[in-house]
């Protein structure tokens, strides 16, 4: 018989609080739900509170919409955070790849217009960053502002190539304790409560008691080695920005924000807003969950 490790995705909030200082009197009011999107194809969000959403929040690639438990429990606000293509609980992606920003933009209009369509500000973390960037582009009327947590379209394969070598991993893994294993030696400065509830939400034990990810689960995410999309030309939607505009930036390794690219988003857009994280990497919504949802506050209510 397989040991089995039991998983319920609602049951970690209290600790995520705890670990980070966040009052907890009571379980947060969280659902699933589903907006078909494309044929046969369902993106999956979580949506906290039952008032009007405040807050899109979009992760990055090869994480889940449980990225952002910790933020909005500090944020204490109804919002949605959407599980992107290919990720998390949500369908492969119908055509394209999941990284493809033309195939994927439509997609996660639908899911803003059906979940949120009145939100003070679509935050979007590495590749939600950029999608959001995509989502100003094509439907500028679902942000009122946007976010990117650290990433600009400056991004190459050089500045990630710490986190895209960690996502090109193994497949599979014999064991829980492999796959934390690996997760812990690429976030040293994490704890390993938290990157033990990281696991539990963005992998899946199969029947016979291996351990994938289930993004690699996931058609769609698959890409050439050595291959790496092309953003560069958002740096064209920086310039025609409108709408209040904020820069998070990790200052820790593992960022994939330089000074140069930093410096070109003030150009395009001199009236961007950057905040810097001194304890935190890529990832400032594990790292410094607490101070970025400070940020986003203060930024959605200017």
């Amino acid at each position: 018989m397989v040991g089995r490790i039991p998983y319920d995705e609602f049951s970690f909030f209290q600790e995520n609080a705890e670990e980070f200082g966040i009052e907890f009197t009571e379980a947060p009011l969280v659902r699933r739900e589903q907006v078909e999107v494309a044929p046969s194809c369902r993106l999956s969000a979580l949506v906290w509170g039952d008032g009007p959403p405040e807050f899109v929040l979009l992760h990055g690639g090869a994480q889940n919409a449980h990225t952002w438990d910790t933020v909005a429990l500090a944020l204490g606000c109804p919002l949605v955070a959407i599980d992107l293509a290919g990720h998390g609980h949500s369908d492969p992606a119908p055509s394209g790849s999941a990284l493809d920003l033309d195939d994927r933009t439509p997609e996660i209009a639908t899911a803003v217009q059906s979940l949120a369509p009145n939100a003070r500000a679509v935050v979007g973390m590495s590749l939600g960053g950029l999608t959001a960037l995509a989502l100003y582009a094509n439907c500028p009327d679902l942000v009122s502002r946007i976010v990117l947590v650290d990433v600009t379209p400056g991004v190459t394969p050089e500045k990630s190539s710490a986190i895209s070598a960690f996502i090109d991993g193994p497949a599979g893994f014999d064991s829980f304790d492999d796959i934390l294993n690996r997760t812990i030696k690429h976030n040293p400065t994490r704890t390993v409560n938290s990157l033990r509830r990281g696991v539990l939400h963005n992998a899946a034990q199969l029947e016979d008691g291996t351990w994938v990810w289930r993004y690699s689960r996931a058609r769609g995410l698959e890409r050439d080695p050595g291959s790496f999309p092309d953003f560069v030309p958002l740096w064209d939607v920086v310039s025609t920005i409108q709408k209040p505009l904020m820069l998070a930036r990790g200052m820790r390794d593992q960022s994939v924000v330089d000074d140069a690219d930093e410096a070109e988003l003030l150009r395009r857009c001199p009236s961007a807003r950057v905040e810097h994280f001194a304890e935190a990497g890529h990832s400032i919504q594990g790292d410094s969950p607490v101070e970025l949802a400070r940020a986003l506050s203060d930024f959605a209510s200017l």
